[in-house]
């Protein structure tokens, strides 16, 4: 007795089992991203991209890495370096990662991080950097949603990222 092929939609060869006009609905789950790029400044807002990353990340066993850039340019003061504020900043960055860390581990995620100090190097420059190095599938930014002139004066960091990044970027409006 010959025993016929189990149906799998997948398989042009099980085709002919379905009879003529026989249509069928095949779910099938599969995870988008892979590789998750989450920057990070220890702000309300940051911390809620992270939240969200996180959960994108449980339900499709992602890896996450978290940065922290350092704008040097901000750090210079009547034209001089001011090398403590410099190594300050450091530290505070190195300890704003090392929370993200923690969090990540306390819901089970996968995640590594990087410190970013390149001098000159627009905000925008250094996350899509970070993205291609990382081969992220996507990043997860925070953004306080400023209009008019608050974004005039203070410019908008997420949108340096979303418009150069090499891959989606998904903007989770903060509370601060």
């Amino acid at each position: 007795m010959s025993r016929l092929p189990a149906f799998n939609p997948l398989l042009p060869e099980t085709l002919s089992l379905m009879a003529p006009g026989q249509h069928i609905l095949v779910e099938t789950s599969m995870s988008v991203f892979k590789k998750i790029l989450v920057p990070i400044d220890g702000s309300n807002t940051s911390n809620k991209a992270l939240d969200h990353a996180l959960r994108i990340a449980q339900e499709s066993k992602a890896q996450v890495r978290l940065v922290h850039c350092i704008d040097e340019l901000s750090l210079l003061n009547s034209h001089e370096y001011a090398g403590e504020l410099f190594q300050l900043a450091r530290t505070h960055g190195e300890q704003i990662l090392q929370e993200g860390l923690t969090t990540a581990k306390a819901v089970g995620v996968a995640a590594d991080s990087r410190l970013i100090d390149r001098v000159g190097q627009r905000l925008g420059e250094s996350v899509a950097d970070a993205a291609g190095d990382f081969a992220a599938d996507l990043v997860v930014i925070g953004t306080h949603g400023r209009r008019g002139i608050g974004r005039v004066l203070l410019g908008s960091g997420s949108e340096q990222i979303m418009r150069m990044s090499p891959v989606p970027v998904l903007m989770v409006r903060g509370v601060d």
